[in-house]
């Protein structure tokens, strides 16, 4: 196929860009005012609709509200899966929406079944890390997540074989003590069985069809650092929306 010339996404696209990814990296924080319509406009030299359109993107996709005083990270509200925990803990210093509470369920080793080590890619019967947690609110089950990772993490971080929960996550707690930080993700969502492990927890019979959603991490080298399954709750859904323009 013949190399084609990429053109540059229109201007309120770019603003919006750039102030998404501050908010994602922790440059913007909770809370934290972003520049008025006028000073974007002003900064970015383009029209002040321009510039009001980027900050409708950013309360469209849910990283920031507007009130009379201004417009203001708010990405506490928008986050409901396990690659948002990230996003919020890098964001706001912690992975709960507010009212959330974890309990941490197992963490332990375990035998890699062929989903999880091809998925790590890891030999098939190996030793790996297994934490089970399930994430609350005042609603009940928000989701019961399961993550694997690598036998060699438990030996840089034994804290992922301990059920107290921890205070940046895995993947806060892998960057410090690897240098290994997550910058790529892949989302599956699909519909599987409640296995007989999860009922108990979700409340509901095994085989009972119900939503999943499966994350897999990459970091700045291109190796696996993590797999992830969620069960979301009865009655929780998964929602996107973008700009079509």
């Amino acid at each position: 196929m013949a190399p084609r010339v990429q053109r540059a996404a229109p201007p309120y696209v770019q603003i919006t860009d750039h102030f998404r990814q501050q908010i994602l990296d922790g440059v913007l924080t909770e809370g934290e005012k972003l520049p008025s319509v006028a000073q974007i406009s002003k900064d970015w030299s383009v029209a002040t609709a321009t510039a009001a359109k980027a900050l409708s993107q950013l309360r469209t996709e849910g990283y920031v509200r507007s009130s009379s005083q201004g417009t203001f990270v708010s990405i506490r509200q928008k986050q409901t899966t396990g690659p948002d925990r990230l996003q919020m803990m890098r964001a706001t210093g912690s992975g709960f929406r507010p009212g959330e509470r974890v309990e941490i369920l197992d963490a332990l080793l375990v035998t890699a079944t062929d989903e999880v080590a091809e998925a790590l890619g890891v030999e098939a019967g190996s030793q790996v890390v297994q934490r089970r947690r399930v994430y609350l609110d005042d609603e009940g089950v928000v989701t019961l997540s399961t993550s694997w990772l690598s036998r060699e993490l438990a030996d840089a971080a034994p804290e992922l074989l301990s059920t107290e929960p921890l205070p940046k996550m895995t993947f806060g707690l892998i960057e410090d003590r690897t240098g290994r930080r997550t910058v790529r993700r892949r989302d599956v969502v699909a519909i599987r069985p409640v296995t007989e492990e999860a009922a108990p927890v979700l409340g509901l019979e095994a085989g009972t069809p119900a939503l999943t959603m499966t994350n897999r991490y990459w970091d700045q080298n291109g190796e696996v650092t993590e797999y992830a399954l969620d069960f979301l709750g009865a009655g929780r859904e998964l929602s996107a929306e973008y700009a079509l323009d």
